[in-house]
């Protein structure tokens, strides 16, 4: 499942270019899917099945079995997926832009995450 892993890593690049260049929104976009698919490679490797799962369930999986119940990664990190996917969708679907302020915010989180993670 090193594929997941490999998205995330390019994802995270991908978020880093984009803020650079000021592209807030995409950045956004790029650095929740970072954690997103960092989580399904994480789940994958502890052997869970990943097979088609929706955001809703990797996030509650991620959180639930991996943070909360066997504690192998820190509680901050359960809030940073749910606040990137906020952000994200606020950045897609809704009409207002995504400050520069808001977008580093939430690429240092993606960033953080996709290192402990991985």
């Amino acid at each position: 499942m090193n594929e997941f892993a490999n998205k995330a890593v390019e994802n995270l690049k991908a978020a880093k270019l984009l803020f650079e260049n000021q592209y807030y929104n995409a950045s956004v976009n790029r650095s929740y899917y970072a954690t997103f698919h960092a989580a399904i490679h994480t789940l994958s490797k502890k052997g869970y099945n990943i097979h088609r799962i929706s955001h809703e369930a990797t996030q509650a999986l991620f959180a639930g079995e991996l943070i909360k119940r066997k504690k192998e990664f820190p509680a901050k990190l359960k809030a940073y997926l749910n606040q990137l996917k906020v952000i994200r969708n606020d950045a897609d679907y809704e009409l207002k832009l995504v400050s520069q302020k808001v977008a580093d915010r939430q690429l240092r989180k993606a960033t953080e995450f996709v290192e402990i993670v991985l």
